[in-house]
Formats: C-alpha cells, sequence, structure tokens
C-alpha cells in the first residue's frame, strides 16, 4: 500500500516537472540552433564586407605540407612569402611556392579584375585567387586571414584544424584613397608601434598613412640641412597636465622630446610599401609652426624669440611669407621628397591666425605689391609658391579645407575637416577632396559615455556614426561625385600620450571607417557589421591591440 500509495504520489508530482523539464529542453534547443545558426554566419566574419559573396557548404582543410601554385614573378612572391612566414608561425603548415606537392592554392594573373581587386574562390578542393596586380593579391590573402580560424591572429602556434569555409568572393574597393592620420608632433611615437599600426591599417585593406610630423608642440623629423629643427625644435620644456579648457592650465614640469631619423623614416617607409600603404608627409605650413619658429626664429614676421607650444590650441605665431621663408621650406621638402615616394605632400593650411600679418610691414607691402584682397589671399599666395616648387618635383599637394578660404592653389587636393562644405566646394571647382569631417571620422573623439572613457579631445563620435558617414554627400552633383576620391581617419595625440591610447580610440572605430572606404555603400549593413565586429574583437585580443570594449557584447 505504502509502496502504491507512493508511486501514485510520485506520478502525479512528475507531470508537472516532466511539463518543465519538456519546456527547458526546448529552450535549450532553441538557443543552441540560434548558436549554430550564429557560429554558420560568423564563418564569413570578413571586414571590410566584400563587394560580393557567395557562401557555400564544406570547407577546405590544409593539409600540413601544401604547395602554392603561381606565375614566377618577385612582386608577387614576395607578398607570399610574407602570408606563408606569418600562417606557419602559428599553424605549422609549411606553404611551399611552386612545390612538387599536390598544389592547394592557385594564384591566376587576371588582367579584367580591377587593381586593387580580386576573386577568392574556395571549394572541398582548392583554393583559387585571381588578380591583376600585386596589391590585389594582398588584399586577398587580407580576407583569407580573417576566413582562417581566429587563431590565425595568435603570436604563436596553435594545436588546432586549420580550415576555411568554401565562398566564392568577387572584391574591389569603392575608394582609391583609404586612410588614416596619425599625429606624432603632440606626442611622439617610437617605430615600434608605428609599424604596428601600419600593420592593423593593411589588415583592413587601408592605403594611405598619413603621418603629422610637424606642428606648435613638436619638429619630429630629421632634416640635414637645418639641424636645428630637431635639436631644438623636437624639445619642449614641458607638457600641459588635464584638458586644454580647464583653467588654471597646469603642467607637468617634464621635458618631453623625440624625433625621427632619415634611417628610421626610410625603415617605415619600406615596412609600409610591402603592405600597400603609402605614406603622405604632413609639414604644417604656415600656421602650427612653432617648433620651427622655436629653431629658426627668422622664419617668422617679428624674428622671435619664440617658444615651442607647451599647450593644446591655436597659436597667433606663424611663418611669414618672405622669400627665405620660401627657401627655407623648398630646402625642406627637398629631402622629405627624396625620403617620402608619395605622389602626394600635405602641407597642412589649416587654423592660421592672420594677426602677426596685419601688423608685419612686410606682409602688407607684400599684398599690396601682388595686388591681393586681404590676409586669406596672401595665405593662398604662400601656399601657391609651395605648391609650384612641390609640382616643380614631379610631386602634388593636399591640404586642409582652410585653403579655400583665400582662393584655391592650381592644383591642391583638399582635405575636408571642418565640416563637408569645404569638400564639396572642391569637387565643384573640379579639385579632388579626401573626406574627413570631424563629426564623423576624428577619432579623438569620445566614443563612449564621457564618465566611463579616458580624457579626450571633446565632441561625440561614437561607432555606429562613423560606420553610416557616406562620403559622397548627397548634395553634390553627379558629375562631380567622381572628385571624392576617398574617406581618412584622424587621430590627433594631444591627449593620446601612448600607443595604448591610440589603440583605444582607433579601435574598433576603424574598422568602421575602413569599411566606409572599401565596400560599396549598398553593401553596407549595421547589423551584419556589428555581429562581425563581435569575432574582430576576439582578434583584437589575440594580437595585443587594446581596443574600446564599449561596443563589445560580452566584455572580457
Amino acid at each position: 500500500m505504502s509502496i502504491k500509495n507512493s508511486s501514485s504520489k510520485l506520478s502525479i508530482m512528475n507531470k508537472p516537472t516532466k511539463k518543465l523539464l519538456f519546456v527547458v529542453s526546448c529552450c535549450i534547443l532553441i538557443v543552441f540552433t540560434a548558436i549554430c545558426q550564429s557560429q554558420a554566419q560568423n564563418k564569413y566574419k570578413v571586414i571590410p564586407y566584400p563587394s560580393s559573396m557567395t557562401e557555400n557548404e564544406g570547407e577546405f582543410v590544409f593539409a600540413k605540407k601544401m604547395g602554392i601554385s603561381i606565375v614566377k614573378d618577385v612582386k608577387y612572391t614576395e607578398i607570399l612569402l610574407l602570408f606563408i612566414q606569418q600562417f606557419k608561425a602559428v599553424s605549422g603548415i609549411e606553404l611551399s611556392i611552386n612545390s612538387k606537392e599536390k598544389q592547394g592554392i592557385v594564384v591566376k594573373i587576371n588582367p579584367n579584375i580591377a587593381d586593387e581587386g580580386y576573386q577568392l574562390t574556395v571549394t572541398k578542393k582548392d583554393v583559387t585567387i585571381e588578380v591583376a596586380s600585386p596589391a590585389g593579391l594582398f588584399y586577398s590573402l587580407a580576407t583569407l586571414r580573417q576566413l582562417l580560424p581566429n587563431e590565425i591572429f595568435a603570436s604563436k602556434y596553435q594545436n588546432i584544424k586549420w580550415a576555411i569555409p568554401c565562398v566564392k568572393i568577387s572584391d574591389a574597393p569603392a575608394f582609391g584613397y583609404r586612410g588614416a592620420l596619425l599625429d606624432v608632433s603632440r606626442h611622439f611615437m617610437p617605430v615600434e608601434f608605428v609599424c604596428k599600426f601600419i600593420d592593423l591599417l593593411a589588415q583592413y585593406k587601408m592605403n594611405r598613412f598619413h603621418w603629422h610630423l610637424t606642428d606648435d608642440q613638436g619638429w619630429r623629423i630629421e632634416i640635414k640641412k637645418y639641424p636645428l629643427l630637431t635639436t631644438v625644435g623636437s624639445i619642449r620644456r614641458e607638457t600641459l597636465v588635464g584638458h586644454g579648457k580647464s583653467k588654471p592650465r597646469v603642467f607637468d614640469c617634464t621635458e618631453y622630446k623625440g624625433y625621427y631619423t632619415q634611417d628610421e623614416i626610410k625603415q617605415v617607409v619600406a615596412y609600409a610599401q610591402k603592405r600597400f600603404i603609402t605614406i603622405i608627409p604632413e609639414i604644417d605650413i604656415p600656421g602650427h609652426s612653432l617648433a620651427a619658429l622655436a629653431a629658426y626664429p627668422a622664419l617668422g614676421c617679428s624674428g622671435g624669440p619664440y617658444e615651442m607650444g607647451t599647450y593644446w590650441g591655436v597659436f597667433n605665431d606663424v611663418l611669414c611669407p618672405k622669400d627665405t621663408t620660401i627657401r627655407f621650406y623648398e630646402n625642406v621638402l627637398s629631402e622629405i621628397i627624396d625620403l617620402f615616394p608619395s605622389k602626394y605632400i600635405h602641407i597642412g593650411g589649416d587654423e592660421c591666425p592672420k594677426i602677426r600679418w596685419k601688423n608685419c610691414a612686410h606682409c602688407q607691402q607684400l599684398i599690396k605689391e601682388k595686388g591681393l584682397k586681404d590676409e586669406h589671399q596672401l595665405q593662398c599666395y604662400f601656399m601657391t609658391k609651395i605648391e609650384g616648387f612641390v609640382n616643380s618635383k614631379g610631386r602634388s599637394i593636399i591640404g586642409w579645407d582652410e585653403m579655400l578660404d583665400g582662393g584655391l592653389t592650381p592644383n591642391a587636393t583638399i582635405m575636408s575637416w571642418r565640416n563637408e562644405k569645404g569638400g564639396i566646394k572642391a569637387a565643384r571647382s573640379n579639385h579632388n577632396t579626401i573626406m574627413c569631417p570631424n563629426k564623423y571620422c576624428y577619432l579623438d573623439h569620445y566614443q563612449e559615455p564621457k564618465d566611463k572613457a579616458p580624457l579626450a579631445f571633446g565632441g561625440d563620435t561614437p561607432l555606429k556614426a562613423v560606420y553610416d558617414y557616406n562620403p559622397i554627400p548627397d548634395t553634390l552633383e553627379v558629375d562631380k561625385r567622381k572628385y571624392i576620391q576617398g574617406v581618412e581617419a584622424c587621430l590627433w595625440t594631444e591627449y593620446l600620450p601612448t600607443g595604448k591610447q591610440v589603440e583605444y580610440m582607433s579601435f574598433p572605430r576603424m574598422t568602421a571607417i575602413a569599411e566606409v572606404g572599401w565596400t560599396p555603400s549598398e553593401k553596407k549593413n549595421w547589423d551584419n557589421f556589428y555581429s562581425r565586429l563581435q569575432t574582430e574583437f576576439i582578434r583584437f585580443d589575440l594580437m595585443g591591440v587594446n581596443a574600446c570594449q564599449f561596443e563589445r557584447k560580452t566584455k572580457k
């Protein structure tokens, strides 16, 4: 009886229990299915997103030894060797070019593909890459790395199955110019970090590194003809503590210095070239030049003495447009041009107060002699002289959009930073334009709530705002849109004293800039990008990148 009653009670108690278990099981099944679907979607975790991608069933598995078939051309084999070395270090797999082993990767030259484009076809049997140029091969391998397990981004050997999902990708960039600026004047960045920064840009198929080398707070490049530019101009006596708007100003009472020798510059240029990144140097003229004035006071209107900037902002002392000043900068730019093979040389042109020129007898006489309207036209006259010299060397100038204020120099490319108006005006005047409006492209602005963020310049530039940006303004006429050459992210370092802090402000927003520059606007999708970005956070961890975690779903 007791047994029967016990059994009966158990049976009665089990009905709701079974129902609960059934519900729980269903929930687990739903969650498991969602995870599997998420993982399936996450197999194709490529940033920036390709122009065209067809996902297929199956995967290609790498053997311990495998060959790469390609035409014998050193321009292509050097790119493959870089990939082979990186892949072997983490996988232990030996890929050999033109090996007698069974071929696993085939590289074909196809002149019908866009210059920086590629076609990547992965089947269970092999991987086929078609390109028209070495740059296309480099970018195809960047995509291949992202299709591999995340461990490809680790720094040591990983004993896992090395495979990539079957897929067909046809890809080419939306814009020819995909850049990032790094300011090293306010805070100097060592060569090792600059090379790491270049590696990260290359990983996301960016192709321009804008190196801001001079400003009021420091001259960071050796010029052999003028040694005082570094022995004096690279050293400031102290640096502001806290934000520039804080009053009274507080300083650290510590000397700050640093510059690159020409040998170091050549090393970095060569490093970038192997990663298909062109370095565009910037030498500020005529404003933001206190470092040069402190070293050579005769370059100014008053003759000095001048002191290096120890805090951030815009200073009234600027270069005086004398013939001797122009000759000085022609000599400086001659050495710059010899060091940097870039088509473009950036000469600044921004934030140049005119107060010294208004009170300078030479400047006022020059305005009268040349029939200029005002000091804004005097700046245009100055910049036109510099442009003529740069053009005589077979190069072209880039300048900030303030260069429009006094009339454009004949052949300048404009970087539109204050807003999009400068870029629109330049394009309508048939001048090439790089879009970098601070509202979307200045990565020294806040990306998270200020109470959770380290000190920054100010302003809000969240990840989604960066991602949603389109460098082609809706208001620009269709026939003028060809003058918009691309987009650039800007890292000004007033509040970024270290490489780690530069990384924090750059990533993940730099990946959004990369997709803005590479992916056709109609292919962009925020939700899709955000999903892929979650995998990118894992890669940041593996690469030792100090990325901001605010947009990470599951924080470290």
